[in-house]
């Protein structure tokens, strides 16, 4: 058997079991085991991992651990640039497009109204997840520390927060989506890009006083409705606003708060502009 000792930085430490947390401890390894099977075993995703120093040397994942090694991981970095030391991750993603599991049907939705090409199924089996990722080169999103383990899965973020509104901060904070955002051009429903159409087109398909009072108008090619800037347009609006703007200092043990739900059904369009 091997010994090495591992010391775990931040929120690292919320996947390990709690006696071990901010503290170097030791643990017994198996021979040859790689600093990915250890890291895993104590219970933290690869896919949080940023940077793995082996006796102040940065090296990848999958660095054998010899007897005596002294390890410390470390998760993304905000404060420091680490671009000169080696990764663990060939490359960053630089297309920022995800796959959301089962309990995230809600985030899902708001990164497509922020712009952000999001698939999500409710019935998505966590093999299929894994080998969309695989495939679609996506970033996982997950409350499911196990699928996040799956070897072919190597973009991920494990969501801390419960509710989509914070979620969306979070994933905004951590992954530093801002500069990427290009709100309301794809559908919430269906994923698919929004694209304008002539007014005349979607005369008999909206409300005669909506049709009266807008003058622009968008539609989904997959699912055919048709959109505009409503009352409900002005309320995502500031959904967005509020998660590209620099998020305010907070206590990191306390919950962010979160506005009411979007009501998905409506999008752009809201009762209120119906006559």
């Amino acid at each position: 058997m091997v010994t090495a000792t591992f010391r775990f930085y931040e929120e690292l430490n919320d996947f390990i079991a709690r006696p071990l947390r901010r503290r170097a401890f030791r643990c017994e390894c198996a021979r040859h085991a790689t600093a990915k099977h250890m890291i895993e075993a104590l219970g933290v995703p690869h896919t949080e991992v940023e940077l793995i120093l082996v006796n102040g040397e940065s090296v990848g994942f999958d660095h054998p651990l010899a007897d005596g090694d002294r390890v410390a991981v470390y998760p993304k970095f905000e404060a420091f640039d680490i671009r000169p030391l080696l990764r663990v991750r060939e490359a960053p993603l630089r297309d920022p497009r995800f796959v959301a599991d089962a309990h995230l049907g809600g985030l899902a939705q708001l990164l497509r109204l922020a712009g952000f090409d999001t698939l999500y199924d409710n019935g998505y089996p966590d093999d299929e997840i894994e080998a969309i990722a695989t495939n679609e080169q996506r970033i996982v999103l997950s409350r499911d520390r196990e699928l996040l383990k799956r070897r072919g899965i190597t973009h991920g973020c494990y969501v801390r927060t419960l509710k989509p509104h914070a979620q969306l901060r979070e994933l905004f904070d951590r992954l530093d989506l801002a500069a990427s955002a290009r709100p309301f051009r794809l559908c919430l429903m269906c994923n698919a890009p929004l694209r304008p159409i002539e007014r005349e087109a979607v005369r008999e398909r909206v409300p005669e006083g909506v049709f009266g009072r807008q003058l622009r108008f968008v539609t989904c090619d997959v699912c055919r409705r048709v959109f505009w800037e409503g009352s409900h347009w002005k309320r995502m609006r500031a959904v967005i606003d509020a998660v590209t703007e620099p998020a305010p200092r907070h206590d990191a043990d306390k919950c962010v708060q979160c506005a009411a739900p979007i009501d998905p059904e409506s999008q752009h369009g809201h009762e209120e502009d119906r006559p």
